[in-house]
């Protein structure tokens, strides 16, 4: 197992004081409020706003992030069914259906098998303005979930793979007019394909420590490159089926409605959420001297990217620098814009991001046939008074 340290955690470690140059890091590249730099406020938010911390939702603060890696007990995260108390001692992940050798591993037994490290960052799908909040990054330490998979032997009939977490809550489904009351698992499933592509794997580890409850422990899926939910937190069990898996949360709650026109007529289809879109967002601005520096957040599904750019106003579209550091397929990367002569007054400013494939990210009103909030990767424009 490898393991890597952070440029935060090199620079606290001493060599902060003979300055960002001797490691060839722009003074931008680390993303905190250096000495005599001052926070610029963001207008568009209300004077008075909550970042939720409760039992079962956290936001973090996008002006507040100071390193590549978000702090495990900071980490975002939604819950739908509470957070079960799992003993580590008794658990095991059970692997059944159409495979040939059913098992049931232990936490031990995972853990003794070859593990990986892997830095990923992804959002809730419903993350939107004006917080994008429900985002965060980390590194996962843990056993790729083909190397699992290959122990119980998946049959060539079995076209999904189900993964169910140990949290579950009564609910009541609708069915033309008639109440059925169930109670519901947590479950989501993977194609065969995407369930034996080497980059999934099966974590125990946020940040090189135990995962947190809130995070999933003892063990939880990692999906990179995809939204949050298709992470399964308390992942208690594996099934592999041949049919579709249409749960509540594959089927119904996770699903984003556009219109397509075809033939000039506009078409409506649902899709699932699945990877993510290309996004990304102003987290803060900040003022030293007579310079503004505009720092941002990319999120994608892992393809390479070509550029992101600035606008202020209605000014032309700049370039931003994306940090060079974080060079990581799955993270979320970094951008800095330096905004000269900056005038006094409101000003609107607003970043895009275009990947190698020369997909751009849209605009609101490209988006205005979607008509659910899900996936909501449009371009946020932000506004900052300069005194």
């Amino acid at each position: 197992m490898t393991t890597r340290s952070t440029r935060r955690a090199v620079l606290k470690g001493g060599l902060a004081v003979a300055g960002l140059g001797i490691l060839g890091i722009p003074d931008w590249a680390l993303p905190v409020l250096a000495q005599g730099e001052t926070l610029v406020p963001f207008t568009d938010l209300p004077e008075t706003f909550t970042l939720e911390r409760t039992a079962d939702r956290r936001i973090i603060d996008i002006r507040n992030i100071d390193g590549p890696l978000t702090p495990r007990d900071q980490f975002f995260t939604t819950q739908h069914y509470g957070h079960p108390d799992i003993d580590p001692a008794a658990f095991r992940l059970r692997l059944s259906g159409m495979v040939d050798r059913p098992v049931a591993l232990s936490l031990d037994e995972l853990r003794a098998m070859p593990s990986v490290e892997l830095v990923a960052g992804f959002e809730c799908s419903g993350n939107r303005r004006p917080l994008q909040g429900l985002s965060s990054n980390g590194q996962w330490t843990g056993v790729p979930l083909r190397a699992v998979l290959d122990r119980a032997g998946v049959k060539a009939e079995a076209r999904e793979l189900v993964f169910f977490g140990a949290d579950r809550g009564e609910e009541d489904v609708d069915f033309r007019g008639q109440t059925i009351t169930v109670e519901q698992q947590f479950g989501r499933s993977l194609s065969r394909e995407k369930a034996l592509s080497p980059e999934s794997l099966l974590a125990y580890a946020l940040n090189g420590e135990p995962l947190t409850k809130h995070q999933g422990f003892p063990l939880r899926l990692v999906v990179p490159g995809w939204y949050g939910v298709a992470n399964v937190k308390y992942l208690s069990e594996i099934y592999a089926q041949e049919d579709q898996y249409l749960g509540k949360f594959q089927a119904r709650w996770y699903r984003t409605l556009r219109g397509e026109t075809i033939d000039g007529e506009v078409k409506w289809k649902e899709s699932a959420v699945t990877e993510m879109q290309l996004k990304s967002f102003v987290a803060r601005v900040s003022r030293d001297g007579v310079r503004h520096h505009v720092f941002g957040v990319v999120l994608n599904d892992g393809t390479p990217l070509r550029s992101v750019e600035v606008r202020v106003d209605d000014g032309p579209w700049e370039p931003a620098t994306l940090d060079p550091s974080t060079p990581e397929q799955y993270s979320w990367k970094f951008f800095n814009y330096v905004w000269n002569n900056a005038t006094p007054g409101e000003h609107t400013i607003v970043s895009r991001v275009t990947d190698s494939t020369g997909l751009v990210q849209p605009t609101e009103q490209e988006l205005v046939t979607k008509k659910t909030f899900l996936e909501d990767n449009s371009q946020h424009p932000r506004t900052v008074m300069i005194a």
